[in-house]
């Protein structure tokens, strides 16, 4: 029996868990298995693999996209360049490999719906999620700034920073921070939203809800919203891809 799995923190609500159980039954796969991993802290990594020897694959999610990367033996050119992974594939002779599907699931999701007027990016969050959303929109030739409550560097500004400046120059905003997420429903980043207009195009990861706080505020000004379900599925089935070859 083959064992896949999720690595994360208070992960019951997982997508992964449910997406590829429904997977197996469609495709009648009968060798293989999902689970959570629900860790209190990565250093418990090795005592999965040492309690789970049939594991050949698993996805990885927060906190622990950077840092699972000490405990892999090689990353991939792309999970490399990002500095964070979200799967990892155990070869036949026993190597972790590190990847990351969530540049691909986000780059194949909204594609279909930049206009030229997204032409300059806003990333909320500095994150692991960030930096594969970075990877995705320098590989689209669009710049973008980074949004933090302490930012670092001359490519991060901060809230309030935003506030002041407004959202004129960015017509693409991407929500990779938790806020908003279930069950804290009623929060939302902290952005001018008195400035959107029906040219911006709003893109939260979250999932759950379907439509938070902050794709709502974006509706109501006529934005094109979409949330992070296809993107889930395009990475999961990037994985599925990276596992099986």
């Amino acid at each position: 029996m083959n064992k896949l799995g999720l690595l994360g923190k208070q992960i019951s609500y997982s997508f992964s868990n449910t997406y590829f159980k429904k997977k197996f039954e469609d495709l009648n796969i009968k060798d293989t298995t999902y689970q959570n991993f629900d860790l209190d802290d990565i250093s418990e990594f090795p005592s999965i693999l040492k309690n789970n020897p049939e594991i050949k694959g698993l996805n990885v999610t927060i906190p622990y996209k950077e840092q699972i990367i000490p405990f892999l033996d090689d990353l991939d050119d792309q999970a490399k360049e990002i500095g964070a992974v979200n799967t990892i594939k155990l070869t036949k002779t026993g190597k972790l490999i590190g990847s990351n599907t969530d540049y691909y699931g986000f780059k194949k999701s909204i594609e279909p719906h930049l206009k030229p007027h997204h032409n300059y990016a806003l990333i909320l969050g500095t994150g692991g999620a960030s930096k594969a959303i970075a990877y995705a929109l320098k590989n689209l030739n669009i710049p973008f700034k980074y949004v933090s409550r302490s930012p670092k560097n001359n490519q991060t500004i901060s809230y309030n920073e935003l506030l002041q400046s407004g959202l004129k120059d960015y017509k693409l905003i991407i929500n990779c921070s938790p806020v908003g997420t279930f069950p804290n429903v009623n929060d939302c980043p902290n952005i001018p939203y008195k400035d959107i207009t029906a040219d911006h195009l709003l893109f939260d990861l979250i999932y759950n809800p379907e439509e938070t706080l902050f794709l709502k505020k974006g509706k109501a000004k006529h934005a094109t919203i979409l949330n992070g379900y296809n993107m889930l599925v395009n990475q999961a089935e990037k994985s599925w891809e990276i596992w099986n070859l």
